[in-house]
């Protein structure tokens, strides 16, 4: 009877810690969208919100979805594995593209979608990089793949010229493109430690060359 106790106990506990952690989850995801729905009227030029906006949101709900496990595991459940998470996150990422080529196909393109397109990126880049840094992949060096994006914003708060518009370039797609790629690899628990750091270090680098290249463009064009 005493084990049977126990069983029904850590039962409960763990169906409320993944219940907590899923409306977390959906607490996040549903501001997100609150927060969208409201800057749509002054900054979206468009009459009709589009698929590729609907593949867009798509992807910051399977981002959001990470969130789950994360905080599940932090409150002592056995979170979904690492193969789970980076299923979810290749398919956010096969979506990658999808969004922009629908804008481009119905006539909808706007620098508000494509803000859109690049906040949801570095949410899930975040997402990935503190599961990985959870997991104890490559360490603390992980989580500056999650943060880079946000510190560059935080840098333009007391050096207005780096809020400036940046140039469409190709190579800033790419390393975007490797920076979520690196951190799915990072969740797959086949890797050895030796082989996550060089793949953590060669993501790393080359995020620091696309966010170097742009400093270095918006300080030579600085007003």
């Amino acid at each position: 009877m005493i084990t049977i106790a126990v069983m029904q106990g850590v039962t409960l506990t763990v169906f409320a810690a993944s219940v907590s952690a899923g409306l977390a989850a959906l607490l996040v995801f549903g501001t997100g969208v609150l927060f969208l729905w409201l800057q749509l009227p002054g900054h979206y030029p468009h009459p009709r919100f589009g698929a590729c906006n609907g593949v867009t949101l798509l992807r910051a709900g399977l981002g959001a979805s990470l969130l789950t496990p994360l905080l599940a595991a932090d409150a002592g459940q056995a979170a979904l594995g690492g193969w789970a998470v980076a299923i979810v996150a290749l398919l956010a990422l096969s979506l990658d593209g999808v969004d922009g080529w629908l804008a481009r196909r119905h006539g909808l393109t706007s620098a508000f979608g494509a803000r859109f397109d690049m906040e949801v990126d570095a949410a899930l880049a975040l997402m990935l990089a503190l599961h990985a840094m959870a997991d104890g992949v490559a360490g603390i060096l992980v989580l500056s793949l999650g943060m880079m994006r946000y510190v560059f914003v935080a840098a333009s708060w007391g050096l207005p010229w780096m809020a400036a518009p940046l140039p469409d370039r190709f190579g800033r797609k790419v390393v975007c493109v490797i920076q979520i790629a690196a951190l799915i690899a990072l969740q797959m628990p086949i890797l050895g430690n030796g082989l996550a750091l060089g793949i953590a270090w060669a993501a790393v680098a080359a995020l620091m060359w696309s966010f170097g290249r742009d400093t270095l463009w918006l300080w030579r064009h600085r007003p």
